[in-house]
């Protein structure tokens, strides 16, 4: 893991450096960066975090699956990724550890993308047994996502040789052939694809059911929680106003440059031309997490042995902050009201 120097750098653009006062709170953040990073990009560049109180350290990481145990320890106050089978393990154990709001939702993006020179012998999901198949985390949500595509034609995770490889190295292990296909996300999805170093095979907004799928949450220490209840309260109100402008940008709305360059100088995506060709991932505009989705997962993870218990909703999920920041915000107000995308509405 390393800090974050395009959050630093930004958050220094918002306060000036020197300028940080003794009322502001450090807040403790670890990120699966992804392109729905812009919601966070955006309350760090108009200064939501800032009126907020609040003065943010970011760690950039690669999977939740990696980082539960130092989010249980309060080494991170928050972590902002993916609904790995650790969260469940952690709460079997009653670490203390809280799902707040949604992050991404479908339609997301992602993609089970093939090797081209694959394409003319793999032409379904059977055809993938015995074959290597990239995931960012063992028991992460990228591996569900395998999962639930290969269990459509009668296979299991079980059928293919899984390797863990962080999203930024696969377009490496393509080039060199040492896997046959791999769970994307965007940006990674649209570079590899420009690259010519994989095809796109299998959708996961098309193909994995319950809809719409969370598949990222906002994740918070509870001890921290129950200690700093007006700290997670005004954290969580600042960022789903970043929420909902990265919503109004994904449909059109009057910000979308102003998104897209903060994308770019974060090198989140640097080639702007992908972002302004590709679809970005969806998310609640209210930060509301589909709990059907939510519990499909857990129960995945428990029927192949990376989880051992399944959970009520109300012993996962706390969205008191994020109801509350609602209240606060008011309804989501879509700017663009001609646009037909699915996703990033009430």
């Amino acid at each position: 893991m390393r800090v974050l120097s395009w959050v630093v750098l930004a958050a220094l653009g918002v306060a000036g450096l020197g300028s940080a006062s003794a009322q502001e709170t450090t807040v403790k953040v670890g990120v699966a960066r992804s392109t729905s990073n812009a919601a966070e990009l955006m309350a760090l560049k108009r200064g939501y975090f800032k009126e907020a109180g609040i003065k943010l350290q970011w760690d950039d990481i690669d999977t939740t699956a990696n980082v539960i145990a130092l989010l249980a320890q309060n080494q991170y106050n928050i972590v902002a990724g993916g609904i790995s089978a650790g969260i469940f393990n952690a709460l079997e154990k009653n670490l203390p550890i809280t799902m707040l709001s949604d992050r991404v939702s479908t339609p997301i993006g992602h993609n089970l993308m093939l090797r081209p020179d694959l394409k003319d012998t793999v032409k379904s999901f059977k055809d993938l047994k015995g074959k290597v198949i990239a995931s960012n985390g063992q028991g992460s949500v990228s591996t569900y996502e395998v999962g639930k595509m290969l269990e459509r034609e009668g296979l299991t995770i079980a059928d293919v040789d899984l390797k863990i490889i962080p999203f930024t190295q696969m377009g490496l292990a393509f080039r060199n052939k040492a896997i046959d296909a791999a769970i994307v996300i965007p940006p990674f999805v649209w570079q590899l694809e420009e690259q010519g170093l994989a095809v796109p095979f299998g959708s996961v907004d098309e193909l994995v059911q319950p809809q719409p799928m969370t598949i990222a949450v906002i994740m918070a220490n509870t001890d921290w929680i129950k200690a700093n209840p007006d700290i997670v309260q005004r954290y969580m109100t600042a960022w789903l106003r970043g929420v909902r402008d990265y919503c109004n940008a994904y449909h059109g709305g009057a910000n979308r440059e102003e998104v897209i360059d903060e994308l770019v100088s974060s090198k989140t995506e640097p080639r702007r031309e992908l972002l302004e060709k590709y679809p970005w991932p969806a998310r609640s505009p209210n930060g509301k997490i589909n709990t059907a989705s939510m519990l499909d997962i857990n129960a995945w993870y428990v029927a192949n042995k990376m989880s051992t218990q399944t959970f009520p909703a109300e012993r996962v999920i706390n969205s008191t902050f994020i109801d509350e920041a609602n209240k606060k915000l008011g309804p989501f107000q879509l700017e663009n009201k001609d646009s037909k995308l699915p996703g990033c509405r009430d």
